[in-house]
């Protein structure tokens, strides 16, 4: 996966500040332990070349990248020193212009129309909107989303695990800058299992996985019909009727053919799609793309190949 990739499936981007380049490569397995394998160095500090640097020079399944690069100088200290992407606070043109050039994702600061116009012209659709909370946030970048289709936001500041989950299944936010997880001060006293645990904490949030529906094949829809009929005279379930299939409340979905699954289906919704599919990748668990389904360029609902006691299950995003 490229940087941009990683990021999406990650949903969390750690926003790290470290004050001494001896905590910089167990900062990053903290990370990875919390099945996070991207981080954000800022050039806040005097230890943050650095800190790539180890960190890049280490070999771990990271991608570390430089923060808070306010000009060219800036960045093209941290590419040397082994940064794979580069993020502003603000757009500066020349910074954008030459990494554009030399083939280094970078992400400008962008918060107006007209930063998001310059941008579009080097043909970057993936921004950092910096502070959230200042500008807007939700509200501000889903009005900006609307003229600009196709751009995706990185939100940073004004974002914690308490509105992780409304953030991360917007539509046009791509993943979120998170300085909670990664805490100055835990860094220096040492606190590694505490950034392990926020981060596992962040993306299980940004997973979200829960039970949409169940599906139940039938042979036809007549029996569709019977069944919806038979749930709704012992419980009360009030029916809807479709093409493809009926539902007995929103909870049971009764096919008019025997469709994937030897039983039926099991729909799972989940926050974030491409995080959904990463994960369950890495555990061994594939989906069949021949069944996936897309709003413009996302992908918003995708069977796996596996099946569980005879259901398959049907990856729903929220």
């Amino acid at each position: 996966m490229n940087t941009y990739d990683v990021m999406r499936a990650a949903g969390v981007v750690p926003v790290v500040v470290i004050d001494d380049a001896k905590d910089a490569v167990a900062t990053a397995k903290a990370l990875i332990a919390g099945g996070i394998n991207v981080m954000e160095v800022t050039m806040r500090t005097a230890a943050a070349l650095d800190t790539i640097r180890l960190v890049k020079e280490a070999g771990l399944d990271i991608h570390v990248g430089a923060g808070t690069v306010l000009n060219l100088e800036q960045c093209k200290a941290a590419v040397e020193a082994g940064a794979a992407f580069i993020v502003s606070p603000g757009y500066d043109e020349e910074t954008v212009a030459w990494c554009v050039e030399n083939n280094i994702p970078v992400l400008p600061g962008c918060v107006t129309p007209s930063e998001i116009m310059s941008a579009l012209k080097h043909g970057l659709k993936i921004l950092k909107f910096f502070p959230s909370n200042v500008y807007g946030g939700l509200n501000a970048m889903k009005a900006l989303a609307g003229p600009f289709v196709g751009v995706k936001f990185i939100p940073t500041g004004g974002v914690d695990a308490q509105n992780l989950a409304e953030y991360i299944k917007a539509p046009f936010i791509h993943a979120v800058g998170g300085s909670w997880l990664c805490k100055n001060e835990d860094i220096a006293a040492g606190n590694f299992d505490k950034i392990t645990a926020l981060c596992k904490e962040a993306k299980k949030i940004v997973l979200g996985f829960e039970v949409a529906h169940i599906g139940i094949n039938t042979k036809d829809a007549e029996e569709s019909e019977e069944v919806c009929k038979e749930l709704e005279k012992a419980f009360g379930f009030e029916v809807s009727y479709g093409n493809s299939s009926n539902f007995a409340s929103s909870k049971v979905e009764v096919m008019k053919s025997m469709y994937l699954g030897a039983n039926g289906h099991i729909a799972i919704k989940t926050n974030n799609m491409a995080s959904a599919i990463a994960e369950l990748e890495k555990k061994g668990y594939e989906v069949d793309m021949s069944t996936a389904k897309y709003k413009g360029n996302d992908m918003i609902a995708v069977y796996l190949k596996k099946e569980f006691g005879g259901f398959a299950v049907h990856l729903l995003q929220k």
